[in-house]
């Protein structure tokens, strides 16, 4: 991908290990956002193993045009961050193409914004080629307005797997060739949509429910799903340790089977062109019978996590899904945290992944809105139409199964979409 520079000599590109980070209050953020929000931009930052050397949260009144703050305030933050010893500043709001370039222009120092940071952070995550692909993308698209920047921040050649990477074709020496290599990332980033669509219609075949984990990253939504399957779904205690949808198959009771999917965590400010970017990992979402919504109870910011979460899915057409809301790490809550937690979601699930708390209610709930979706019902179907038997247990969950002299009784859940065949067959009491 693009180095974004036009004038540095390759052998005084360097990596860039201390970081300034800049937050900024407006007035049409709540009261102390912006301190959250800053503190989330540090934890995003550290994840890629550089060291804060210093921040400063800014109060804009109004933003100007060529460095967003006004250039009194611009000249204090480059003073302070040269006081630091930092070779990158880093602001929590997007910057324009032409703001970035002023700010690198006075200071001398690489700047980036949250966006990039964010960018960055999928880019040294990705390891399977749908990942790769979908950020060389967003990254590309990104870097197209920015081709005559001054600087470049992190490693030069990060390749992977031929699949994109800094550096690889100069990129930043020709629009063209960016256009290009965008045009060519589309069309094999929409190949890999073809081949999820074929592992999904198999799936579908045998209609099995599904559920999609979502939630804000770092939830807990890999070990949830490692606690319930059995999984051993990469879990660690970082931003966007997942990028991949990983599927695996939930047994409930009464031998329902239920297929649960990891999606990617969200984040405020997530990048839009990510959003676009991983509509094909998130369409696990979109598609499923079901979501399951994850939250931290003890992060303090739970509830803006709770309404991004809401935001992104009501950006890919989710919002409308049936959805059990889950607070996670009940074992590390206080009851305050509890108190909060119940007043945002009276009706969530509580449990802790790491100890199993609350899992047999989860198990149970998502066994109620299988139930609520399929519709039980209750066959006698004669001996003569085996064919239907069998279409039973190949679309169905069959729960009961009897031999009579005038034909077998079911109780089998069906999906209402594949009812219409077994209607002429329900007993008294089965959906009409």
């Amino acid at each position: 991908m693009a180095d974004f520079l036009d004038d540095v000599p390759k052998n005084e590109r360097k990596r860039c290990d201390r970081a300034f980070l800049v937050g900024i209050q407006t007035h049409e953020m709540a009261p102390g956002e912006a301190a959250e929000l800053l503190a989330e931009l540090e934890e995003l930052v550290q994840n890629l193993r550089i060291d804060i050397v210093g921040q400063e949260l800014v109060n804009l009144r109004q933003p100007t045009p060529a460095t967003l703050i006004g250039s009194g305030k611009t000249e204090e933050i480059i003073e302070a961050a040269k006081a630091a010893e930092a070779d990158l500043i880093v602001m929590d709001e997007s910057l324009s193409p032409a703001q970035q370039r002023n700010w690198e222009k006075l200071s001398g120092l690489a700047v980036i914004d949250r966006e990039e940071v964010i960018l960055d952070i999928f880019a040294d995550r990705a390891s399977t080629r749908e990942a790769v692909l979908q950020v060389a993308l967003a990254r590309m698209e990104y870097s197209l307005p920015r081709l005559t920047r001054a600087w470049t921040h992190l490693s030069r050649q990060r390749g992977k797997g031929g699949m994109g990477g800094e550096g690889e074709t100069q990129l930043e020496q020709d629009r063209r060739l960016v256009n290009d290599r965008i045009g060519k990332l589309k069309r094999e980033r929409g190949e890999v949509r073809k081949q999820r669509g074929v592992q999904r219609h198999k799936r579908q075949r045998v209609p099995v429910p599904t559920a999609a984990i979502v939630g804000y990253t770092n939830a807990g939504k890999s070990s949830l799903l490692n606690a319930l399957t059995g999984a051993s779904v990469l879990a660690e205690d970082k931003l966007f340790a997942t990028l991949d949808p990983t599927t695996r198959q939930l047994l409930l009771k009464g031998n329902q089977k239920l297929l649960v999917t990891d999606t990617v965590g969200f984040i405020r400010r997530l990048p839009h062109g990510l959003v676009e970017a991983f509509k094909a990992t998130l369409e696990e979402a979109i598609v499923a019978d079901f979501l399951i919504h994850v939250l931290d109870v003890t992060a303090p910011n739970v509830a803006a996590h709770h309404a991004t979460t809401l935001g992104v899915l009501g950006e890919l057409g989710a919002d409308a899904k049936r959805m059990l809301t889950v607070f996670n790490k009940v074992d590390a809550a206080d009851e305050a945290h509890l108190m909060r937690a119940r007043a945002l979601a009276p009706d969530a699930i509580f449990v802790s992944a790491r100890t199993g708390a609350g899992l047999p209610e989860l198990v149970d709930r998502c066994l109620e809105l299988i139930a609520d979706a399929f519709g039980d019902l209750k066959l006698l179907i004669p001996h003569s139409r085996y064919d239907l038997i069998a279409r039973a247990h190949q679309i169905g969950h069959v729960q009961k199964e009897e031999q009579l002299d005038n034909g077998v009784l079911m109780h089998v859940r069906i999906p209402p979409n594949q009812q219409a065949a077994f209607l002429a067959f329900a007993l008294p009491g089965s959906p009409a």
